[in-house]
């Protein structure tokens, strides 16, 4: 098997069409080599605990309502040539997503990780709804056969706050800059969301190597 890490952020639109664009890959290899774990970088690490508006958001980041209208004009054309049909109207709060990376470190523990990032990324693209708010957070826990009463109790805690944070420093200093970044084996970092093709091209190579191997 090999390890593929993917550093990402659930309210991150290239991070959700390039899980989609894997997941797509994937279903022709059922038998597929890899091996994934999830890991954190904030988009936003300074953003307020309770998030902000996110036309406000959009604005400020990007210059004005133009800038934000164009930043996101090449993500509105990918999602909708892959078919995400990401629901840009119902999306109102951006929000910090340190807790929603502390719900994906735990459910990394209960083998649940890919699950609970896709239903995150559906709750946020697709329903609009707040991935910062702790009921939020233990619904899409429950969904995920998780322990929804004991993650709300972590939640109302600071637990692994300064492990998720110091692992998406730990990215950063290694060079990761943008998200999605998957790296394939310890070893070939494959920045952006790469096209299905793209993938299978990798999954093949790797196959090869490993039957050479045998």
């Amino acid at each position: 098997m090999v390890k593929l890490d993917i550093i990402s952020d659930p309210i991150c639109p290239w991070c959700y069409i390039g899980k989609a664009n894997l997941d797509k890959a994937l279903l022709d290899f059922p038998d597929h080599p890899f091996v994934i774990e999830w890991h954190p970088f904030q988009l936003n690490p300074d953003m307020p605990a309770g998030g902000m508006d996110r036309r406000e958001y959009l604005e400020r980041k990007f210059g004005g309502k133009e800038g934000a209208v164009r930043a996101y004009a090449p993500i509105v054309e990918m999602s909708e040539k892959i078919g995400l049909g990401i629901n840009f109207e119902a999306m109102k709060k951006t929000p910090n997503t340190i807790d929603a990376h502390r719900l994906i470190h735990w459910a990394g523990i209960e083998q649940r990780q890919s699950f609970v990032v896709d239903l995150l990324f559906k709750a946020y693209f697709i329903e609009g709804r707040d991935i910062g708010d702790h009921e939020v957070l233990a619904d899409i826990a429950d969904t995920a056969e998780m322990d929804a009463a004991l993650v709300t109790k972590l939640l109302e805690t600071d637990n692994d706050t300064d492990d998720i944070r110091k692992r998406d420093a730990h990215s950063r200093e290694m060079g990761v800059n943008s998200v999605p970044t998957f790296i394939v084996a310890n070893q070939h970092a494959v920045p952006g969301a790469q096209p299905p093709e793209t993938w299978v091209q990798v999954i093949k190579d790797i196959q090869r190597q490993l039957d050479v191997a045998e």
